[in-house]
């Protein structure tokens, strides 16, 4: 590996720089959603729908009190401002909630995108290099011509291999993203049509609003 890193010529260092960047990315994101998950409490959401359809607000503070999950969150949101705007609540604490889920995307994006430029510019080197000892050498010395197609190689693949290793991932935090972005427009609207029926239902829309 070391010997295939050193053939492949000055290219190799950024290629290398690219390579612990989209590692590092892969980790920490994967890391956030791990850590995502097993702060989901599905039933805890659930419960607080419920509390909100009889209008029980001091009971919803209670329960959600310290809930890390992110649809309560923005549930919780939404409730606090529900007699100004619900709905713009909810989206404005969805859209920091997305964003976070959308950390360093697009620096992975970025390397997806540099790493194939970046092994056709170590091509491009190690032909030119083979060209310009072929004119200097003729085909007397084969070895120094092999070298520089050789470094043409090694640069490609090692820049098609961090682009295909990086595609992987991030297509699949993009469809993470989106599943919870479709998660938090389900509830959010959930909540919306348990508020509004509220005066119909049970006409305790302001029950414990203090």
């Amino acid at each position: 590996m070391l010997e295939l890193f050193e053939n492949g010529g000055p290219v190799m260092y950024p290629l290398l720089l690219c390579s612990i960047i989209v590692m590092t990315v892969i980790i920490e994101r994967s890391i956030y959603w791990v850590i995502l998950d097993m702060r989901r409490d599905r039933s805890l959401v659930d419960d607080v729908l419920e509390l909100c359809r009889v209008g029980d607000w001091e009971s919803v503070r209670k329960k959600a009190s310290g809930s890390k999950d992110y649809i309560i969150r923005i549930l919780v949101s939404g409730i606090l401002h529900r007699e100004f705007s619900m709905s713009k609540a909810m989206e404005s604490t969805a859209a920091d909630e997305i964003k976070e889920m959308k950390r360093f995307m697009g620096i992975l994006d970025t390397m997806i995108t540099v790493a194939p430029l970046l092994g056709i510019f170590g091509t491009v080197i190690g032909i030119i290099t083979s060209f310009e000892v072929l004119g200097t050498t003729g085909i007397e010395h084969p070895r120094a011509v092999t070298a520089g197609i050789a470094q043409a190689l090694i640069t490609t693949a090692t820049g098609l291999g961090i682009a295909i290793l990086s595609v992987f991932p991030y297509n699949y935090f993009n469809s993470r993203v989106e599943n919870a972005a479709s998660l938090i427009e389900k509830y959010a609207t959930s909540l919306e049509i348990v508020y509004e029926k509220l005066p119909l239902s049970s006409g305790i829309k302001t029950k414990n609003t203090k």
